[in-house]
């Protein structure tokens, strides 16, 4: 049975614990932790706080950067990536959560000169590799997301990250899906999704503008079936921003609110989820 999860960036950037109270207060069922810097997370505190609430980790959001980008041509900064993902994976068992997902194989950014993808496709699957073995040896599955070309160049497409997933070839290895930027990217989102059938682990249900799932064009009737026909039966988590973060703004081009509030993006987009599921 699907599970309804939202990520805190909805409310705090840096994470807040708080968060996880707002999720309650809605009626999540989990909460999605940015690793924004994992020194900066207070592991005891989230613990408690996950511990005296009704709501669970539902996953670990990987926030990989220039400074820690494992397809980069420079061993320092791959080594980096690799420290940082351990670190997520890590803080996964720590919080008694199963998944790390994001666009784990390269920093996020624009493309601003042509990139030689064959050698950091090479890269990026040796690397992951490496760290799918200790998450393996944890018990932790990490789930490669493509993103929109805006964003990265190495890996857009469903059919890019599962290429990926069947290279990285471990177990641990598996599919995020994201409406938002499969809506850039995909054909058909119903298609992708079904192509994912069997190692789709984590689902961010995001609108076509990042606001309140229900509100814009996403074909979320045709979600809504293909994620039965594969037999998905784990989180869809909000994934949104709020506007006015530098951080944000740089990252995800959030210029402007996108929604009356963020409590009601959360709210509205929990009740929209929950009936178009049941």
């Amino acid at each position: 049975m699907v599970k309804f999860g939202v990520v805190s960036w909805v409310w705090y950037y840096p994470f807040n614990t708080d968060a996880i109270l707002k999720a309650e207060k809605v009626g999540f069922d989990g909460i999605e932790i940015p690793v924004e810097d994992p020194k900066i997370l207070d592991k005891k505190k989230i613990v408690e706080t996950l511990r005296s609430s009704k709501i669970e980790c539902s996953s670990l959001c990987g926030v990989l950067s220039e400074e820690r980008d494992i397809k980069s041509s420079d061993k320092t900064t791959r080594e980096k990536a690799k420290e940082y993902i351990r670190s997520c994976v890590d803080f996964a068992v720590d919080f008694g959560c199963r998944v790390v997902a994001g666009p784990l194989y390269s920093g996020v950014g624009p493309t601003l000169t042509i990139p030689d993808k064959e050698k950091e496709w090479k890269v990026a699957v040796r690397e992951l590799k490496e760290v799918a073995k200790y998450a393996e040896d944890k018990d932790v599955e990490l789930g490669l997301e493509p993103i929109n070309r805006f964003e990265n160049h190495l890996v857009n497409t469903v059919s890019e990250a599962l290429k990926m997933v069947n290279d990285i070839d471990s177990p641990s290895v598996k599919m995020h899906f994201d409406t938002f930027h499969a809506n850039i990217e995909e054909k058909s989102i119903e298609k992708a999704i079904e192509a994912c059938e069997g190692k789709l682990i984590h689902f961010h249900a995001c609108e076509n503008d990042r606001g309140t799932p229900g509100t814009g064009h996403i074909p979320w009737k045709g979600v809504a079936q293909a994620l039965k026909k594969v037999k998905y039966d784990r989180y869809m988590v909000i994934e949104t921003f709020q506007p006015g973060i530098k951080e944000i703004a740089v990252a995800a081009s959030i210029w402007r609110p996108l929604a009356p509030s963020q409590d009601s993006l959360a709210k509205d987009g929990l009740r929209f989820l929950k009936s178009l599921m049941a």
